[in-house]
């Protein structure tokens, strides 16, 4: 069991202050140590403030103890303890944290279920800097429904309802965006490889060096 806590930039007594989303504070489960890794590096270039664990029942342990310490989950989809969707269902309960679904799984059916399990977003491995950089609007999206369930409950409404009425909403607003976020960046990477197999075959033809084309062929490696 491995538990690390790193800080960006900030100190943790500015996490909420007017520089949100510089600190915003995040849980990172994988049970591949250089994924971890990675994830961690690139959350730390956001300036955000990291936590990373490779066991989800020790993730869960954490929310557990700590339930305000925490703005965001980023959890892989299989791990062997427990899977994310299992980790997702607990925060769901328990919590109420928005939790982001990794995954090298880019399939339709993946997606569905991570959304209707009640992920706030599914980001395909290897992630990128970019779609880490805008993660921040899920909590703000999530404190905002909070206000709005706590306006109608002060206003004497069915506070059940209306969260029900929220909740369909926005799940079904997700599978949508998420179904066409998913396709636009498969074509995207694709797109990509194809690239870098071009380039790549080009330096084996063009090189006699049996190194050097193995050099050539690891760029296809991503």
């Amino acid at each position: 069991m491995i538990v690390e806590e790193k800080k960006g930039n900030m100190g943790r007594d500015e996490i909420h202050g007017d520089q949100f989303p510089i600190g915003m504070r995040v849980l990172a489960v994988d049970d591949d140590p250089i994924c971890l890794k990675v994830l961690e590096t690139l959350l730390l270039r956001c300036q955000y403030h990291v936590t990373t664990t490779n066991q989800a029942i020790q993730a869960l342990n954490m929310l557990r103890e700590n339930k305000d310490k925490f703005d965001l989950v980023i959890s892989d989809v299989h791990m062997p303890d427990m899977d994310g969707f299992k980790l997702l269902e607990h925060v769901g309960l328990e919590m109420d944290l928005p939790v982001i679904m990794l995954s090298a799984n880019g399939e339709t059916k993946a997606v569905m279920k991570g959304i209707t399990h009640g992920a706030c977003d599914y980001l395909l491995k290897p992630v990128r800097i970019e779609e880490l950089r805008n993660i921040w609007q899920h909590v703000v999206r999530r404190r905002k429904l909070e206000h709005k369930d706590h306006y109608h409950h002060d206003k004497g409404e069915d506070h059940e309802k209306v969260q029900t009425e929220n909740s369909d909403g926005t799940q079904a607003a997700g599978v949508n965006g998420q179904l066409d976020r998913m396709a636009k960046v498969n074509k995207k990477r694709k797109d990509q490889n194809d690239d870098d197999e071009d380039d790549c075959e080009e330096n084996i033809h063009d090189n006699e060096d049996p190194s050097s084309q193995k050099k050539a062929k690891g760029c296809l490696v991503r």
